[in-house]
């Protein structure tokens, strides 16, 4: 069985990194992002279970590839990280999960593992790989 794919999002080179290599111990494949174009670029070829985007993100801000990936992919679970301990409600409509940096250890914490587990997703991803042995 095929590991599921998280995307991670952020145009800190550093964090993508350190990300990677948390939800690499955790089990999951990673594809990285530095901007929400390379994501979306990334979306169309790559079937992921859940998308880590940061909030403070170069060039396409993240309420831009939110609003994007809902509308090309609407049951693609959206985790925003950040360190602002308020959001504005109207991207907070477009994300699945919020969770603050600073309640991360490492980059992982319990609530985006909780929400990578409840994603449609994941369920795909097992059993195309299940039945493509």
């Amino acid at each position: 069985m095929e590991s599921p794919t998280v995307l991670c999002v952020d145009d800190l080179p550093q964090a993508l990194e350190l990300r990677k290599a948390t939800l690499e111990s955790h089990g999951y494949c990673v594809r990285i992002a530095s901007s929400g174009h390379a994501a979306m670029k990334m979306l169309e070829e790559v079937s992921v279970v859940a998308v880590l985007l940061d909030y403070k993100l170069e060039g396409m801000d993240a309420e831009a590839v939110a609003s994007h990936i809902k509308q090309r992919f609407p049951d693609l679970p959206i985790i925003l990280l950040s360190s602002y301990s308020e959001m504005p409600e109207r991207i907070l409509w477009l994300v699945d999960e919020y969770v603050m940096k600073r309640n991360c250890r490492n980059g992982w914490c319990r609530s985006s593992k909780s929400a990578l587990r409840r994603s449609p997703r994941s369920d795909e991803q097992s059993q195309g790989s299940a039945a493509g042995a």
